[in-house]
């Protein structure tokens, strides 16, 4: 945890590689100081069909999903630092967006928890 899973359309992987656009997510999100180092998971899920406003405009969205506890404006700044990197980075490409959702520690389990 935390978990930012990256939907964009397929184009954009023609213009930086899976890896540059996923480390980019992870360097901002350890800079941050929110996160564990080893903690921190960045995958990216490519579109080939999709449709954006009934175009076929390029678009980044990341879904972050993290442990509850951090304040709103942690969380509003972590949400503009990783936007305003990968703008930095796709200059070109018209939608970057991120929501970052709380896990409840309450109801939240992986492996290690009942093994």
């Amino acid at each position: 945890m935390p978990h930012f899973v990256i939907h964009c359309s397929q184009n954009i992987l023609n213009q930086k590689t899976p890896n540059e656009i996923i480390q980019r997510v992870y360097d901002t999100a350890e800079a941050s100081g929110l996160f564990e180092v080893g903690d921190i998971k960045v995958r990216i899920n490519p579109f080939e069909y999709y449709t954006i406003g009934n175009t076929k405009d390029d678009f980044m969205h990341i879904f972050a999903n993290i442990m509850e506890g951090r304040s709103i404006h942690e969380k509003s700044e972590l949400s503009k630092r990783i936007v305003s990197e990968l703008t930095s980075m796709l200059p070109e490409v018209p939608i970057i967006s991120i929501n970052i959702r709380d896990f409840e520690k309450a109801t939240y389990c992986n492996k290690s928890m009942v093994v």
